[in-house]
């Protein structure tokens, strides 16, 4: 099978260039304008071979991505980690693949373009491979392939068929468990049972030897005779519980163990209502102009408190938490954080 093949890592590292360069289209372009300019080097339109309308495409699918303020010459070190994330989408997208990889293609992406990468992989009609624990994504697959105990099996529709297929497996499983566990215990019985009925015998033989005075000869015939019949019972009860345990053993191998995620936080050791940062008109410079609208944020941080920071990709959340941590400081505004609090001194 011949045909190009599309990958979207999970991480794409800040890069020093720009958005074209990004998106491999920075030698088209650059043919492009050559040949606009009257340079008709055969070199130049090998370079740009079917790709005369990449302007427009590249317009286009940024426009579909939310990227439609992007430009091409814009520098990637202004954008930000999810647009940089979009960015290498709309790469693999002008590129037009027969195959399209993605490898957890929404971790960094906010809400509006989670939806938007939903919307392309609802259009694609080429052939999709995503790796994801986003489940309204996996929802949206026709096919769910999982990697369990070293085995690849294939579950189709999206995840909810998926997880009502597991769930089946797994009563069906357990069923299996209770059964092969009842076996063993009634295969042990049996064998004790065995076992017990085999002594009887060999102590009743052993008196009627002695009672009854039969011929050395012949009392040890019966005597082997019921040895041998004890140990034929033996082994096929040895057999029996043998496979039954191993019935056990192949049925336990389908219960999946539930991985359940354990997470111990320390305790705070900020008291309730003691004020932790405060900012008055605090903005960055970011792309030659202020990041926050004027005049800037204003905020008050007192703890213990939860706050979720919620916003578009870009809008500068990644920069606040900077500020916030002292990793970046203020090109205007005053900023105050609180000292950080001690542990409690131990006794002698």
């Amino acid at each position: 099978m011949q045909g190009e093949t599309g990958y979207l890592p999970q991480s794409l590292p800040l890069l020093d260039g720009t958005v074209d360069q990004a998106l491999e289209i920075a030698p088209i372009r650059a043919a492009l304008n050559a040949i606009e300019s009257g340079d008709v080097r055969e070199e130049h339109f090998t370079v740009v071979g079917d790709n005369w309308d990449i302007e427009e495409r590249t317009a286009a699918v940024l426009d579909r991505l939310g990227l439609g303020d992007v430009t091409p010459d814009r520098p990637l070190r202004t954008l930000s980690g999810g647009q940089v994330l979009s960015i290498g989408l709309a790469a693999q997208l002008l590129k037009r693949p027969d195959v399209l990889l993605l490898d957890e293609p929404t971790n960094n992406l906010d809400r509006a373009a989670r939806e938007r990468l939903y919307r392309v992989v609802e259009e694609w009609k080429g052939c999709l491979l995503v790796i994801s624990h986003d489940r309204a994504l996996l929802e949206r697959m026709d096919a769910i392939a999982e990697l369990h105990s070293t085995e690849l099996r294939l579950y189709g529709g999206g995840f909810t068929a998926y997880t009502e297929a597991v769930d089946r497996e797994q009563e069906a499983a357990q069923r299996a468990v209770r059964g092969a566990e009842q076996d063993l215990r009634r295969q042990k019985r049996e064998a004790q049972e065995a076992r017990e009925r085999a002594q009887r015998r060999a102590s009743n033989a052993k008196r009627n030897k002695s009672s009854l005075g039969l011929p050395r000869i012949i009392a040890g015939g019966l005597q082997r005779q019921a040895q041998e019949s004890a140990g034929r019972s033996a082994e096929v009860h040895q057999q029996r519980t043998a496979d039954a345990k191993a019935r056990l053993e192949e049925a336990t191998r389908e219960l999946r163990e539930e991985a359940r995620i354990a997470i111990t936080l320390p305790e705070t050791r900020v008291p309730a209502g003691r004020t932790m940062l405060t900012c008055e008109d605090v903005n960055v410079s970011y792309g030659g102009g202020p990041l926050f609208a004027p005049p800037g944020l204003t905020l008050s941080v007192r703890g213990p408190e939860r706050i979720a920071l919620l916003g578009p990709n870009g809008s500068g959340k990644s920069t606040l938490l900077k500020l916030i941590t002292g990793e970046l400081e203020p090109a205007t505004g005053t900023l105050h954080r609180a000292a950080e609090p001690q542990p409690a001194a131990s006794g002698p």
